[in-house]
């Protein structure tokens, strides 16, 4: 298979960026230190060669223990030298070669010599480099120079110091948090720098202290603050406390909202778009918190500062992915964005107006786009690609013009991901408006006549395939299909393939014609190609049998793939050539696990189930599988329907760890309780689990397979069967109550007493929940699936969640009650929506397949709603689905 990274016939050639520094060789450089040993020091020469060498060290280039040895010694006789620039370059080559606890005694008296030099720029750095190469032992002989240093009057030493104490402070901490007064008083400096280091580092010592984080921000937000970077950093600080805290339940205001707002009046700009920046990240942020952000960030847009332009548009185009109503007073300045020369503030304003404009000024958004999209990157360009796609879907009534932009561009010079971005929309366009099917696939064809990237073609001709003989005239895109099988590679030949016998086997009137075309491919030069249309030919032809009818050959051919391939090479892989075929309906369909594999304690082994294979790929059932069916007492259940993963029973660092793995047959329930014993001085016999079904009454125990012994560390499994009512969904909870006989062991000899006692552990209850009957099985496309599973067993209803935490954590508590499998990345919700869709596919047991659609939305402050649509092969599963969110 073609990377679909790299173009057909891509033949570009690297340009190499001249370097000053190319060519150059470590052992030359290391010959040209020499001259750090001259008698009389050359000051320039010097520096060149450090320059040389810090260069060589930052390439990745390794001395070894010698060579560094030796550089390091030669360095440390540059401090004879009187010349600054040369000693700034000294320190640096100290700071790089990172010398060992030995080597470092060398250079500590002239270091501290520096430190106290009267030379700032020499104190300044001494106290960095010392900071930078010291240990704990000799930071306690410096710590009284660098508390003076932090309050020093030069803000140089100052700041160095403060610098010095935050990169310390994940060494060494203890030394650092006491210097907290001295941190407190530069914290009054006049000088900018100092203050902004100052509150990093005051800020750093506090930060595992909520509380004290909550009182530094409160006693700096009453203006003690002058800098106008240290004024940023307590923006950010502040933030934090605000997302920390709650929202005042009775007056709905935040604590230090006040703060933020006020910080929007201030005289420097950094500060300003920081506060606005800060109140648009704000979790559960109103209109009416927005608007003053908005406001200045509006004002921002008409700067003459190409920094605060950008900054501006930037905030505003994230703002209006969740608020695009509040953005839409800045629609003005921001069109007056779309000609300006700076690019990247051009694209971020076209985007915002893509999302935040109505269906009047589209025609004229997509004018002023045409202009300027030849002169944008193509990681630009794919930005605008999306957002025309949601402005699309947003005003399906304006397909036309959006979908004629797109192919338009789609003609035009672009990378593999830019033209993939186009294609995607366009696909997402058809799937999404019918209307817009003709024109589109027309559309992806021309495209395919010249295109570069067989990925694309590849993906644009199974899309045709699908989509291609569901049209008013199939047959119009046959002769764009035939072409590739004639002009293209081989990957794309196949495709094309596949793609012809997709429209021969839906569209009965074309399949003549097809015929004769796949009977051409019989002679291509690629094997692939030669047997995918004999494979074709024959099973429409007839000569192969797939199923009982027509439509289970199709199904075969191109119906949705639902074995997830891992499980089916690991089947191909195991299987040994006989008289009996493969049967692909042997391949288990759940997702590949291992299954036995439990939370393991510190110092404990995982605890495993028996007979489990040691290594390679297992789907869950079917490791279980075998080894339930070798236990007589449950070999006459039946199929082993789903295993749940393992529950823990116990705590961790307990005596004894248990968990329990759930087998769920048609009309029973097997409990496999696996157990360690963590103590070595005992060894438990008869190890059984008394199971207490009191609160679950239909199930009624009938078989149990107790455990003979339990050395230590040793896993080992019991057994306890329930039957329960055939095909249904009993519910209910189970206690637990570990018994056994414990026997004290010599551990030097290893040998167990003759005699031993009774004894019992209570475990953790154990539920069967709804979610235990459904089987978490994927399907490749879930589009495709929910067509064909059809209307007629859908059953629609919405649900009020309640108040959540976030949109997140709602819709993983429902995927977590209905058990299961979340299809095309569905489970994963952005950030900040306020609304969302997910996909959901499984078997019920009884092995009806099952798909959902789930649509939720944020109706209130935190409160959840959901529109669910089920859809099964059984009505009474469509209802029961319904039944368990209903109960839950």
């Amino acid at each position: 298979m073609a990377q679909p990274l790299v173009k057909k016939d891509d033949d570009r050639d690297d340009e190499a960026d001249y370097s000053p520094f190319l060519g150059i060789e470590k052992g030359a450089v290391l010959q040209e230190a020499r001259v750090f040993n001259d008698p009389q020091l050359d000051a320039r020469r010097c520096s060149q060669v450090i320059t040389k060498l810090l260069y060589l060290l930052n390439q990745g280039e390794t001395f070894t223990k010698v060579e560094a040895t030796e550089v390091f010694f030669a360095v440390t006789k540059l401090f004879q030298s009187k010349d600054t620039g040369l000693r700034r370059m000294v320190y640096l080559m100290i700071k790089e070669l990172s010398p060992s606890a030995d080597e470092v005694i060398i250079v500590t008296s002239s270091l501290m010599k520096d430190m106290n030099s009267k030379t700032d720029m020499y104190r300044a750095n001494a106290i960095r480099v010392l900071c930078r190469i010291t240990d704990g032992t000799l930071l306690t002989q410096i710590e009284r120079y660098l508390k003076q240093a932090i309050v020093d009057k030069n803000p140089v030493v100052a700041s160095a110091a403060l610098v010095s104490g935050i990169h310390l402070l994940q060494t060494n901490p203890e030394i650092v948090k006491r210097w907290s007064n001295e941190v407190q008083e530069a914290m009054q400096s006049r000088a900018a720098l100092v203050q902004f280091h100052a509150l990093a580092l005051l800020h750093q010592i506090r930060q595992n202290d909520r509380l004290a984080v909550s009182k530094l921000v409160t006693s700096l937000t009453r203006g003690s603050v002058r800098s106008p970077l240290a004024q940023c950093l307590l923006i950010r600080y502040t933030s934090q406390v605000i997302r920390e805290s709650s929202t005042n339940s009775q007056t709905g205001e935040r604590p230090f909202f006040d703060y933020l707002e006020s910080c929007l009046r201030h005289k420097a700009e950094m500060v300003i778009f920081e506060a606005a920046r800060a109140i648009t990240e704000l979790s559960g942020v109103t209109s009416r918190e927005l608007t003053p952000a908005i406001t200045v960030l509006q004002l921002f847009l008409s700067s003459s500062k190409p920094v605060l332009r950008f900054a501006a548009v930037r905030t505003l185009n994230k703002v209006a992915m969740t608020h695009p109503l509040a953005v839409t007073n800045c629609n003005i300045d921001m069109e007056s964005l779309i000609s300006d020369q700076n690019r990247s503030i051009a694209t971020l304003a076209i985007t915002t107006l893509l999302k935040t404009g109505n269906e009047s000024s589209v025609d004229r958004l997509m004018k002023q786009i045409t202009n300027f999209m030849a002169d944008i990157a193509d990681e630009f360009k794919i930005v605008v690609v999306d957002a025309i796609r949601s402005l699309c879907l947003k005003f399906p009534l304006k397909y036309r013009s959006l979908m004629n932009f797109l192919s338009n561009i789609l003609r035009e010079e672009g990378g593999f991901e830019y033209k993939k971005a186009i294609v995607d929309s366009i696909v997402t366009l058809i799937r999404d408006i019918p209307d817009a099917k003709e024109s589109g696939l027309f559309h992806l064809c021309e495209f395919i006549e010249d295109c570069e990237f067989t990925y694309l073609s590849s993906q644009i001709l199974h899309f045709l395939g699908n989509e291609g003989p569901k049209t008013s005239d199939p047959s119009k895109y046959i002769r764009y299909i035939y072409n590739r099988v004639i002009l293209e590679n081989a990957t794309v030949r196949a495709s094309a393939v596949s793609t012809l016998a997709k429209f021969g086997a839906m569209v009965d009137s074309l399949k003549p014609r097809i015929f004769v075309l796949l009977r051409r491919c019989l002679f291509d030069t690629d094997d692939e190609v030669r047997d995918r249309a004999t494979l074709y030919l024959k099973v429409l032809g007839g000569e192969v049998t797939v199923g009982e009818t027509e439509t289970d050959a199709n199904d075969f051919l191109f119906g949705s793939f639902d074995v997830p391939l891992v499980n089916l090479e690991t089947s191909l892989r195991n299987y040994e050539a006989s008289e009996e075929p493969f049967d692909i309906n042997s391949v288990p369909k759940e997702i590949k696990s291992q299954p036995l594999a439990e939370k393991k304690a510190p110092g404990k082994k995982p605890t495993t189930g028996l007979g489990a294979p040691s290594n390679g790929p297992v789907s869950a059932v079917d490791a279980y599988e075998r080894l339930l069916s070798s236990i007589p007492e449950f070999a006459g259940f039946g199929a082993l329907f789903k295993s749940s993963a393992p529950v823990e029973l116990t705590e961790a660092e307990t005596e004894y760890a248990v968990n329990v793995v759930k087998h769920i047959y048609d009309g029973h329930v097997v409990f496999q309780y696996n157990c360690t014993n963590t103590i070595p001085e005992q060894l438990l016999e008869n190890v059984t689990v008394f199971v207490d079904a009191s609160e679950a009454e239909e199930f009624a125990e009938v078989a149990s397979k107790p455990l003979r012994s339990l050395p230590y560390d040793t896993p080992g499994q019991t057994f306890v069967a329930f039957e329960k009512p055939e095909g249904g969904p009993a519910t209910g909870k189970f206690s637990n109550i570990l018994k056994f006989i414990v026997k004290e062991v010599d551990t030097s000899t290893g040998e167990a007493e003759d005699e031993g006692v009774e004894d019992e552990y209570q475990l953790e209850d154990l539920e069967i929940v709804p979610g235990d009957y459904m089987r978490k099985v994927p399907v490749a496309n879930f589009k495709n699936a929910w067509e064909s599973m059809g209307p007629e067993n859908e059953q629609v209803d919405e649900y009020a969640l309640g108040v959540r935490e976030s949109l997140a954590e709602a819709v993983s508590a429902v995927i977590n009650i209905l058990g299961m499998q979340p299809c095309e990345g569905t489970e994963v919700v952005p950030s900040n929506s306020r609304s969302h869709t997910c996909l959901l596919s499984g078997v019920y047991i009884g092995n009806v397949k099952v798909l959902a659609r789930l649509s939720f939305g944020i109706s209130g402050p935190k409160e959840v709603a959901m529109k669910l649509v089920v859809r099964s092969e059984d009505p009474d599963v469509t209802a029961r689905i319904h039944q368990i969110v209903i109960e839950s």
